[in-house]
């Protein structure tokens, strides 16, 4: 892929609120969904957005053309100094949609017209946006555009994932047809292309440097040098597996006949990213792990099932712990916890290790079009969608809202089910979302969208 320009200074969902029962219905089909897309290459061309796609919600009011709503953040806990958090907004370009008109999706977050997907990664002081073959970086401390650069490619490929590391920028490049990927290495500072490698439909780069990048193809896990772009490692994995990444390893499923996709997993091959040495892990007393790999953090691996979420050592593979009716929704990596929704709609951060719970935030907090999206060092982000919302900050060990913003409007939140990418930065409290401060008129167009930061 070679870049057509680049060009200086210029200027980015939450999602809609849905019944605590179906969204647990929806985040296990989502896990299922990502075994299930690898058993053909037809299932593949139909699933890269809901793998791949960053998820795109919306965040409510920074000013509108509707009437004031109140928040939907409720109780006591909610009565919070109103002290915003926000760290900087500045314009996008392009035509964004937004509100219910005719060119808005169904939660009227602010997203790219025509359907198309934009995706956003936050780490290494960028917030990046890549929406078709574009991308654009925008410095954490400001919001200050850095640079903004075109690629050229084949007619009909598109970009289909967007991860931020330290001197790094990797985009994954879907093909027309849907078939092939290619991972490209982006300088940090200037935009300019490093290099490109193969890359699998659902793997793409799990780990990258100025010097090195690490990416997941069709059967192989491979280290690259950036600067000669020879192999440094590479390590044979079965076509089609689920994987989740933990810092500097990687745990790819194993299963009998090699299909994650229709049998039981048996054990998980253990990469460390930076070596390349591996190891095999297997289940525990011969039983094949309790459903679908779902996520891995402190040397906890977590598998997914319509009944639980079980938890087993990265480094023996013995059961810990598990709890039923639970769903995985993610990891806060500076308190060291995993956040579990449970049945009754209550977010928990539990201990990895011992599944124990040390906070948590009632379902009763979030109500009407209100839904949390990410927590970090013990602070939940919650979003009130629509055009008079807003953002609040509820602190998981105090229970209450520890902050919320003024209005703002049209908002989407960018989710990646990798854990790699979104919009929220994997190490640190910051979080982007987009936003849309005035409608056109249009219907369903954006007159000023917005890329929004907070810290959370």
């Amino acid at each position: 892929m070679k870049q057509r320009r680049v060009v200086k200074s210029r200027r980015v969902r939450v999602r809609r609120h849905r019944s605590r029962v179906v969204r647990l219905r929806r985040r296990f089909a989502r896990l299922a969904a990502s075994l299930q897309s690898r058993q053909s290459t037809a299932r593949r061309v139909l699933l890269p957005l809901a793998l791949l796609v960053v998820v795109l919600i919306p965040l409510p009011g920074l000013a509108s053309d509707t009437r004031q709503k109140p928040p939907a953040c409720a109780g006591s806990a909610c009565h919070a100094q109103r002290v915003s958090a926000q760290r900087w907004s500045v314009s996008l370009p392009g035509t964004w949609a937004a509100g219910t008109g005719q060119e808005a999706t169904g939660d009227g977050g602010t997203v790219p017209v025509n359907g198309q997907a934009a995706y956003v990664a936050v780490g290494g002081g960028l917030a990046i946006v890549g929406t078709g073959l574009s991308l654009a970086a925008y410095t954490l401390d400001h919001g200050k555009e850095r640079w903004n650069t075109t690629l050229t490619a084949p007619l009909g490929t598109v970009i289909v994932s967007v991860r931020a590391w330290q001197g790094v920028i990797t985009a994954g490049l879907l093909a027309p047809g849907s078939h092939t990927r290619t991972e490209a290495v982006f300088n940090a500072a200037n935009g300019v292309e490093i290099r490109h490698y193969p890359a699998a439909v659902f793997g793409g780069a799990v780990a990258a440097s100025t010097a090195t990048t690490v990416v997941i193809s069709g059967t192989t896990v491979t280290s690259y040098n950036n600067v000669t772009g020879r192999v440094r490692w590479q390590r044979t994995i079965s076509g089609g597996q689920s994987w989740q990444a933990d810092g500097e390893t990687l745990y790819v499923a194993e299963a009998p006949g090699g299909d994650a996709s229709s049998s039981p997993v048996t054990a998980l091959k253990v990469i460390n990213l930076e070596t390349g040495t591996e190891r095999i892990l297997s289940s525990p007393q011969d039983q094949p792990f309790s459903g679908t790999l779902a996520m891995a953090a402190d040397g906890s691996v977590l598998f997914a099932s319509p009944t639980m979420v079980t938890a087993y050592s990265g480094s023996t593979g013995g059961e810990l712990w598990d709890r039923g009716g639970a769903v995985p929704e993610g990891t806060d990596p500076a308190a060291r916890e995993i956040d579990l929704m449970t049945a009754s709609g209550t977010l928990v951060g539990v201990d990895p290790l011992t599944g124990n719970v040390r906070a948590s935030l009632p379902g009763a907090v979030a109500t009407g079009p209100a839904a949390v999206y990410v927590v970090r060092d013990g602070v939940a982000l919650g979003l009130d969608s629509g055009a008079n919302g807003t953002a609040w900050g509820y602190d998981m060990a105090k229970g209450r809202v520890e902050w919320t913003s003024p209005p703002l409007p049209w908002p989407h939140f960018f989710s990646d089910v990798s854990g790699l990418g979104g919009s929220a930065a994997a190490a640190g409290d910051l979080v982007v979302v987009t936003a849309c401060v005035r409608l056109a008129a249009s219907p369903g167009i954006c007159a000023d969208p917005k890329l929004v930061a907070f810290t959370v």
